[in-house]
């Protein structure tokens, strides 16, 4: 059993941040029609600033690189698989019956969706298979998803320190060699793009077991100016699609370059040491609130803005985001969670558990030694 790994609360807070930073850009720069014309035209300078919350995601993915190898110490890959499938399917199967409702019962064609493709969403493993997102943000899930089973295999392997540092090094090059390369699959399996992100969280985690080590320092380094390089300068480009801004180059290192710097603060400094427990209760609204604010908050921006002013409508909707937050983190997480990961982890140990019953073989047919 392993032991009580420590409640980062400043950590629960930057998540939480990122999440907020994320619904932002999707409300108000992202250009969309929810407020009556181009979001570009219906708020005018603002989307120069919010555009750049997109890079939430890139701080998402620190944090997790960092709680998972923190989750994964200490765990053998059944309980390691049993605590990821319960931490993100309960709350993802909510999003998906959420956003079909929002598309087939609230406002019914805005949107063509199947029953094959809405079936298929429920695994979340549909990008596999060429099928669209039902929500935009599920990409980010599919990265996510991938680098879990990059670090199960990890878990299996076993986990120490040379071999974590070794995986954060190595990882991200291999990722850029198959890009390079045109080795579409090995760049999609490697989780090529984000794998710096992915990685160098992991490497502060093991900083925070040792500090002075300049290995670590140097391989951080190294995941640092890959992410900004590689990591970057894609999500400036998804930015120039969605918007109307361009994302200079020392723009996009900044950004990257603070992803981690804000993680290292939370995470190595005395800040590790706060316990409030309303950073922590933000936190837990953070991937819920990340998986249902896009539509159902442009939703309500839609119903509410012709009656309210744009600041108030927009804080309408980041207040009805947290609520359908809240209410699946009540009501679908904590009860469904705890329960999926025992009951998985129970079913995924019972071989190793049961004795094998399978019939010995009949003395006479065994072969006679000659």
């Amino acid at each position: 059993m392993p032991l009580q790994k420590p409640r980062l609360a400043v950590l629960d807070g930057l998540r939480f941040a990122a999440a907020s930073a994320v619904l932002v850009y999707h409300f108000v720069a992202v250009n969309h029609h929810a407020w009556g014309e181009r979001t570009s035209e219906s708020l005018p300078g603002v989307q120069g600033v919010t555009a750049y919350g997109s890079f939430g995601v890139q701080l998402f993915f620190v944090v997790s690189g960092f709680v998972i190898l923190m989750t994964a110490w200490g765990r053998d890959v059944r309980a390691f698989v049993a605590s990821r499938a319960g931490r993100l399917f309960p709350a993802y199967w909510a999003s998906v019956l959420l956003t079909l409702a929002l598309l087939v019962l609230v406002v019914p064609g805005r949107r063509n969706v199947d029953l094959p493709q809405a079936a298929a969403n429920l695994t979340m493993v549909q990008r596999a298979f060429g099928i669209p997102d039902l929500e935009a943000v599920y990409w980010t899930l599919w990265s996510e998803l991938r680098f879990y089973v990059l670090a199960g295999v990890l878990v299996a392997v076993g986990l120490t320190r040379a071999r974590v540092v070794a995986f954060v090094v190595l990882w991200p090059v291999a990722g850029a060699i198959a890009t390079q390369t045109g080795s579409e699959l090995l760049a999609t399996v490697l989780v090529a793009p984000d794998a710096p992100l992915f990685a160098g969280g992991m490497a502060l985690y093991l900083l925070t077991r040792d500090r002075r080590s300049p290995v670590l320092w140097l391989a951080l380094a190294l995941d640092v100016v890959l992410a900004a390089a590689v990591s970057g300068r894609i999500q400036a480009a998804r930015i120039e699609n969605s918007t109307d801004v361009v994302v200079s180059p020392a723009t996009w290192w900044v950004a990257i370059v603070l992803c981690f710097a804000v993680v290292a603060v939370a995470t190595l400094t005395p800040l590790a040491r706060v316990s409030w427990g309303w950073l922590t209760a933000l936190g837990a609204l953070t991937y819920p609130l990340y998986l249902v604010h896009s539509s159902w908050g442009r939703w309500v921006i839609e119903s509410v803005h012709p009656y309210l002013s744009r600041a108030a409508t927009l804080a309408v909707a980041a207040a009805v985001c947290v609520l359908l937050a809240g209410v699946v983190h009540r009501a679908v997480e904590r009860p469904l969670g705890p329960r999926l990961r025992h009951a998985l982890d129970r079913d995924l140990r019972r071989d190793a558990r049961e004795p094998d019953r399978r019939p010995a073989a009949p003395h006479d047919e065994a072969v006679p030694a000659r």
